[in-house]
């Protein structure tokens, strides 16, 4: 079948992920009653897990589905920095993209959950666009590693791909003939002008084009609208509960239905949809069979608590039952 002979490709690819790097925490314990200072609930903490976020998640969902893949991004001098490398290096991501800069702390969102249930988030971060010799610094590191199968931009608005980087990685990814895609944050989509594909959310791709998406209508004429904007070979709108919605440059369209059976967190699945997505393509899968596979990847993906790595294994189990 297709789908096997492409998940089959995936071991001999090699991929890089530019961006936003950060590491999850979740603080585990359960809650008995409230606090007598304020109203707020008093969480006994049990056990503490810490998992990969943002691009490096991407990474680690690409490393998962059989490729190699190199990590391109900034953290801290700090312990959190320390351990997201280990995280890392423990799951064969190649880390030597991962620029140390003084002053900037690491990416870290601690979730505290009781009963299965989150009650609160704190982060520790920095969004300051990154000063231009370390840009440059990090972009001469990802040309110096290449040439690639695929690219990622992974986009958390945190200051890694800002305005003045977009335009260089981009045109350098394609001039070498790389699949570039983009998971997108910034409401501006402009600036990926260039990219092979985007998959934004459908939130996301309604704020791009400064409308509210209430009806297929509607979304049909964001699509279209984002694959002119930015020149895109083609757009993914992901939508959750409602599946997927593909829009190629030549004005195909395709709606795909939800793969996920039921849905415990939706954390993290947009990274596992952009790192599928992507390898799919790689790998010389249509828009649509790159779709297809991401589809699959998404709904294992929310079956589990926090970030979650799929393997080319259960999507091909997936997809056989």
């Amino acid at each position: 079948m297709r789908h096997l002979e492409l998940l089959k490709r995936f071991d001999g690819l090699r991929l890089a992920v530019i961006g936003d790097v950060m590491l999850d925490r979740f603080l585990w314990g359960r809650c008995d009653r409230i606090s007598p200072e304020a109203p707020v609930p008093i969480v006994r903490l049990e056990r503490e897990t810490v998992k990969l976020g943002g691009a490096a998640n991407v990474a680690n969902n690409i490393r998962a589905l059989g490729a190699a893949v190199s990590l391109f991004g900034v953290v801290g001098e700090d312990e959190t920095a320390g351990t997201l490398k280990t995280l890392l290096a423990e799951r064969g991501i190649d880390v030597a993209g991962l620029l140390p800069l003084a002053g900037r702390p690491t990416t870290l969102k601690t979730r505290i959950v009781a009963h299965h249930q989150q009650v609160v988030r704190t982060d520790v971060e920095s969004d300051e666009k990154l000063p231009d010799a370390e840009l440059d610094r990090l972009i001469a590191q990802l040309r110096a590693a290449g040439p690639y199968d695929g690219l990622v931009l992974s986009d958390y608005g945190k200051g890694v791909l800002a305005p003045q980087s977009l335009p260089r990685v981009i045109a350098w990814g394609r001039a070498a003939g790389t699949v570039v895609t983009v998971d997108p944050k910034n409401g501006d989509f402009s600036q990926y002008h260039g990219v092979t594909s985007l998959t934004p959310n459908q939130k996301e791709a309604g704020l791009a084009c400064s409308t509210v998406i209430g009806d297929p209508e509607t979304l049909d004429r964001v699509g279209r609208l984002l694959t002119e904007r930015t020149g895109a070979e083609a757009v993914l709108v992901t939508r959750g509960e409602h599946g997927m919605a593909l829009y190629e440059r030549d004005g195909t369209v395709h709606h795909l239905p939800t793969e996920a059976t039921e849905v415990y967190d939706v954390t993290g699945a947009g990274d596992t949809v952009i790192a599928a997505y992507t390898i799919a393509l790689a790998a010389g899968a249509t828009f649509l069979e790159a779709a297809n596979l991401a589809n699959h990847a998404a709904g294992l993906a929310v079956r589990e608590l926090g970030t979650a790595a799929i393997t080319a294994a259960q999507i091909a189990e997936a997809m056989s039952s």
